[in-house]
């Protein structure tokens, strides 16, 4: 069997970015001292006078990005999520969401798969905290490619956007051909005993489940939530209802105010449902090796294997 090629979301979106900014000189890369970790640095290779270097100051770094856009211009702002969605998140509602200006945000290493930076930068809280925005619109593309195509989209969406990006390279399960949209969910598995709902580096690992359930007889639909705001609960509904009721929500962000909290409001008035979630439990993530981290959070496809052989039989 030939390896799996795997590559990281952040390094996906940023060579989407640089390809995009040869058509569009409107287009406006800043960081926050983290270029080369964002993958925000092969912009600036490339286009060195587009490329504004922040420093240490998240706050400035989105109230610059506010001030480009009303001229114009298309900024788009990196920095780790624990940063961008955290520290400046006072900055975003008022300079960017409540005037409704068309600035992208991306904020990598997200989740807990930054295994090696330690608890205080894995960032699980923000799908919380930019789903409750008005005017944002938030993005979570599930592997390299669709982090690639993702930039073209950000780009063309005028408004308010935050994109997760993530540092761990993760299998590719999509194409560059693929056609996606924002708000509109993608089915990657057809089945009928159970409705996994995925978004980000878990989609990935549930494609690797699907897969071996169906060797055990088990057939999931397997959707994949690349947009978490707007929510496609038409798709999700649509699948809920061909597999009974019964429905796994998967995602590296914190149970609570999450793609599982959206999903579950979704089918609150609708009956016969059997939910159930693979998400980081409520607790802050830390030091350690990938690996290791990936199993004592459950994020892995085994756990998602597991939880989805249950409902289905459930």
């Amino acid at each position: 069997m030939a390896d799996v090629v795997k590559k990281a979301t952040r390094h996906g979106y940023s060579e989407g970015l640089v390809e995009l900014a040869a058509q569009h000189e409107d287009i406006i890369c800043l960081d926050a001292d983290l270029g080369s970790a964002t993958g925000s640095q092969a912009f600036r290779k490339v286009y060195p006078d587009r490329y504004i270097e922040a420093g240490i100051a998240e706050q400035d770094l989105i109230g610059m990005a506010a001030g480009l856009a009303r001229t114009g211009l298309s900024p788009f702002a990196n920095s780790f999520a624990v940063f961008a969605a955290g520290r400046a998140f006072e900055i975003i509602r008022n300079s960017v969401c409540y005037p409704n200006l068309n600035v992208k945000i991306v904020g990598s290493h997200c989740g807990i798969t930054p295994a090696g930076d330690g608890g205080s930068h894995q960032c699980i809280e923000d799908v919380a905290a930019m789903r409750v925005l008005p005017n944002m619109t938030v993005l979570s593309p599930c592997d390299f490619n669709q982090a690639k195509l993702m930039a073209k989209l950000l780009y063309e969406h005028k408004g308010p956007c935050y994109m997760r990006t993530s540092r761990e390279p993760m299998p590719i399960v999509t194409s560059l051909e693929d056609k996606i949209e924002i708000g509109k969910a993608q089915i990657l598995r057809h089945g009928s005993d159970v409705c996994i709902v995925a978004t980000g580096v878990m989609t990935a690992l549930a494609v690797a489940a699907v897969d071996e359930l169906a060797a055990e007889g088990v057939n999931a639909e397997l959707v994949n939530v690349h947009t978490i705001k707007p929510l496609d609960m038409d798709t999700i509904a649509a699948g809920v209802k061909k597999c009974g009721g019964k429905v796994l929500v998967c995602e590296e962000a914190n149970m609570y105010g999450g793609l599982g909290e959206a999903v579950a409001r979704g089918l609150v008035e609708t009956d016969g449902i059997k939910f159930d979630h693979v998400a980081v439990m409520d607790r802050f993530g830390q030091s350690g090796l990938s690996g290791e981290l990936l199993e004592e959070y459950g994020i892995t496809s085994a756990n998602i294997k597991a939880h989805a052989a249950a409902l289905a039989n459930r």
